[in-house]
């Protein structure tokens, strides 16, 4: 039953990381889409980590580096389909993972440990997901009472739930980075600035259409990704990334605040 939107949540992740010039990712959602692309200035280090490289070889080097992550905080807003859709997840490289999406006026809480999903949304959030697959106002109604305040746990291999599994992974996601080099080239070094107190080297797409895509590359540490930034076109949205390499700590719920999904769909395991 969840699985729809998770999987929407996880897509838009994914196109957007895959989409900007070298990656798509950024930090807590703003209350409105972001309309600046490029962060506050800031004074740049000395020397100069990229001097004598092009901005598309700084690209590539961000992209490796984030490659390289064993986790990481993604937080920002996106639209889909003309939907905003607001995403707060930490992410380890052994399929964890824990957050929050917000969309179509409702929001739900994610946890994913050793191959199982536990999820808990508001009623707006089980109502729009639900009504959004055609289910009967009734069938709603029932499943809505009955995870009121619960978490729905769905196992690993449970039918008709093959797209959580790639929600948290975090090798899969940071794959769609590489796949299209033409996605990197072209790009423009712009004013240095700053992503939460750490230094950053700018670089800038533009495309027919106004779609401009503004990506921050750290200059001090590794050179992550801390922030995508993109305005016009049809999708646009802020995401940051943050807490590399930082342990995700995944809290599972108490067996009586669960509700198995058996008890919703009687599915069968795979």
């Amino acid at each position: 039953m969840a699985s729809t939107t998770l999987r929407a949540a996880g897509v838009v992740c994914a196109a957007l990381i895959a989409g900007a010039t070298a990656p798509a990712l950024a930090a807590p959602a703003p209350p409105a889409l972001a309309t600046a692309a490029a962060p506050p200035a800031a004074p740049s280090p000395s020397p100069d980590p990229f001097e004598g490289l092009t901005a598309d070889q700084i690209g590539e080097k961000a992209v490796t580096a984030t490659q390289s992550a064993t986790s990481l905080r993604m937080a920002g807003r996106v639209v889909s389909g003309g939907q905003p859709l607001d995403v707060d997840f930490a992410v380890n490289d052994r399929s964890e993972c824990t957050g929050a999406i917000k969309l179509r006026g409702g929001a739900a809480e994610l946890r994913q440990t050793s191959g199982v999903t536990y999820m808990k949304g508001d009623e707006a959030f089980w109502r729009a997901s639900m009504t959004s697959q055609g289910l009967p106002p009734a069938q709603i109604d029932a499943t809505i009472e009955l995870l009121k305040g619960r978490w729905l746990k769905i196992p690993q291999g449970r039918a008709g739930t093959e797209g959580l599994s790639g929600v948290c992974d975090l090798k899969a996601l940071l794959a769609d980075l590489g796949k299209d080099k033409k996605d990197r080239t072209g790009l423009v070094r712009g004013p240095d600035g700053e992503v939460n107190g750490t230094p950053v080297a700018t670089l800038v797409k533009k495309k027919t259409g106004g779609e401009t895509t503004t990506v921050s590359v750290a200059q001090s540490g590794k050179p992550y990704i801390l922030r995508t930034v993109k305005t016009g076109g049809g999708e646009p949205g802020s995401v940051t990334l943050s807490d590399y390499d930082k342990p995700v700590k995944v809290v599972v719920p108490p067996a009586d605040e669960t509700v198995d999904l058996s008890k919703l769909d009687p599915g069968t395991a795979t």
